[in-house]
């Protein structure tokens, strides 16, 4: 069977039991709407929330980023498995026992305010909006490589299928059908990864793989790559860190405070029966996370060596990589780059008209290896390789069969379909929860509330598919950008509601909007979206557009410590919180049971 009818074949079979998941589980009520009726198993749940945690970023492009960063891209790994860590030990099981399964409804009551619930809001749909522009970005890219379709068809077909099973089962059907999208993912992402670690290593298993020498060489496969890639002017793989250590530092922490104050994922806490049941379905999500996670470097490196070895044919041979006999003919390139170069990922420019690919570090500050490249007539860098493509490509760059190329186009929109109804839950729950029947609308009656979360649920996914289709100007990095504002508008109100029992309501809301609007003005100053002076501010203090050379991506953190700066400012200008809220913070603080082993009563 052709590559085409296979796909077609596998994507529509999974296509199939996703929908039918979901018309078995249907919500009936909002309990099922909102959080699967509270009685979702442990183990289900955690392999429910590993694939709501791994969206496209993390199946589609983390080994690409790493692929390109080296070690530097490490940070991702660190970031989003540390946040998640992060968010099962401080978070979840106190916002389990504090009883509200939305971010605003804790807000609204820990903070005695619809006022701060309303800021809360606006917070949350900022984030997710857009994080879901990059999960519909994936969605088209899958679509318009492996089913022949255009981009924008994609991202329609994309909307149709979460529709079916995000609007009718709600969080019911969305827990259900992501137990059947993770184990989609994982196969797509592990079984090319066990056939490359073989064919390079003859080490079935990916993570030692990694790690081991190279079938008939002696030399293992993470030297080989760092003599291959410094040999073409690109910085040594296991050690290259772009940009400063302090911004490499501040993107870590913004991904992994971003992770713990994600609402999609918070609320995956509340779909298990009890407090322990949410901590156990914590350790099993993390088990699972920790497969494709483990897994990502290999998949990177690997495929790092494959590229350059079907790019220049010295990288398995020792031979010189600047002699033409070497580099790949344009016209005898590989059907894997002809049908990546449809999507416009892959793009080729002979730059000195001999019908051959260079690809090198033309920007390389190493004077020897730019003398070779003159010497051998190149006239720079011919090949630009999109870091979205390489898992997707991998197992067509390794020759692999039709059936796993088929996989992982699944897996791929496994990955993003998955998260992207996650997202658009935790949208219309904001919207439907907490703006209508908290706020407008106290005497909405239950099937009026699941009608108004179901309408506000097709209203999230026509928006987030609109956006797909029009990307806003500063869409490049959204997911990292929408952790970013996560980072700094979310996860301090949510620690200072937990750890801080005299933080009120004024300096929570006055922390929720500095942090927000501090990240804001950054990202949009850095991409020159304000014509004003703020750019040329930012320039004084650390270089072209930036803050002592922090990318907008990486902000986060530095909003999140402006927001609880003012909370903590604000908070002794103003009334005391409560009585009854602060022993209300110490009640959910304190486990059960101690007051009875300390004697109190």
């Amino acid at each position: 069977m052709g590559l085409q009818a296979m796909t077609y074949l596998v994507v529509g079979i999974t296509f199939a039991i996703y929908i039918g998941i979901a018309i078995w589980a249907r919500a009936g009520s909002t309990k099922d709407f909102y959080v699967a009726g509270g009685g979702v198993h442990p183990v289900l749940n955690g392999m429910a929330t590993g694939a709501d945690w791994m969206s496209a970023a993390s199946f589609i492009s983390m080994a690409g980023l790493i692929a390109n960063m080296g070690y530097g891209g490490g940070l991702f790994l660190m970031g989003w498995t540390g946040g998640y860590v992060l968010l099962a030990m401080l978070l979840a099981p106190y916002l389990r026992k504090f009883g509200k399964f939305t971010v605003p409804s804790f807000v609204a009551d820990r903070f005695y305010s619809n006022g701060a619930a309303s800021v809360a809001v606006i917070c949350l749909l900022t984030a997710s909006i857009t994080y879901i522009i990059g999960q519909m970005t994936g969605v088209g890219v899958a679509f318009s490589r492996f089913l022949g379709v255009s981009n924008d068809t994609g991202i329609y077909i994309g909307m149709a299928i979460v529709f079916m099973y995000a609007v009718f089962g709600g969080m019911k059907g969305i827990t259900y059908t992501q137990v059947a999208q993770y184990c989609v993912l994982i196969l797509a992402y592990t079984i090319p990864a066990i056939f490359i670690s073989l064919q390079l290593t003859g080490n079935p298993i990916p993570q030692l793989g990694l790690g081991s020498e190279l079938s008939g060489a002696d030399i293992s496969l993470l030297a080989k790559l760092d003599q291959v890639v410094t040999d073409l002017g690109f910085g040594k793989y296991t050690t290259s860190v772009p940009g400063s250590a302090l911004n490499m530092f501040v993107y870590t922490v913004s991904l992994m405070i971003g992770t713990a104050g994600l609402p999609h994922v918070i609320v995956r806490f509340f779909t298990v029966p009890s407090v322990a049941a949410a901590r156990s379905s914590a350790g099993w999500a993390l088990v699972f996370i920790a497969i494709l996670y483990t897994t990502a470097p290999a998949v990177a490196a690997m495929a790092k060596l494959n590229l350059h070895a079907t790019v220049n044919k010295a990288v398995m041979s020792d031979g010189d990589m600047y002699a033409n006999e070497n580099s790949l003919v344009y016209d005898e390139r590989p059907e894997w780059m002809k049908r990546w170069e449809v999507t416009g990922l892959l793009k080729w420019e002979d730059k000195n008209s001999d019908g051959r690919i260079q690809y090198y570090n033309d920007k390389t500050k190493n004077q020897a290896v730019a003398d070779k490249a003159a010497a051998a007539g190149w006239s720079g860098n011919e090949l630009t390789v999109n870091a979205d493509i390489i898992v997707l490509a991998n197992p067509e760059i390794a020759l692999l069969p039709n059936w796993v190329i088929a996989l992982v186009a699944a897996g791929g929109l496994a990955a993003a379909l998955s998260t992207a109804a996650g997202l658009l839950l935790a949208i219309s729950s904001a919207i439907s929860h907490d703006l209508l029947k908290k706020i407008w609308m106290p005497s909405l009656s239950e099937k009026g509330e699941l009608m108004a979360g179901k309408i506000a649920m097709a209203g999230s996914i026509v928006v987030a598919g609109w956006l797909g289709l029009n990307p806003p100007g500063f869409a490049a990095g959204t997911v990292a950008l929408a952790f970013g504002i996560a980072a700094s508008s979310i996860f301090p109100v949510l620690m200072m509601g937990i750890f801080n029992k005299k933080m009120n309501k004024e300096g929570a809301i006055a922390g929720m909007l500095a942090g927000l609007f501090v990240t804001l003005f950054y990202v949009f100053a850095h991409k020159g979206l304000f014509f004003i002076k703020g750019t040329e501010f930012l320039g004084l203090i650390g270089g072209a557009n930036s803050f002592f050379g922090i990318t907008p991506e990486a902000f986060g953190t530095i909003g999140a410590l402006v927001n609880f700066a003012v909370a903590y400012g604000v908070s002794k200008f103003t009334p005391e919180c409560p009585d009854h809220i602060q022993h209300m913070v110490e009640d959910v603080r304190t486990p059960r049971g101690s007051k009875l082993i300390g004697g109190a009563h």
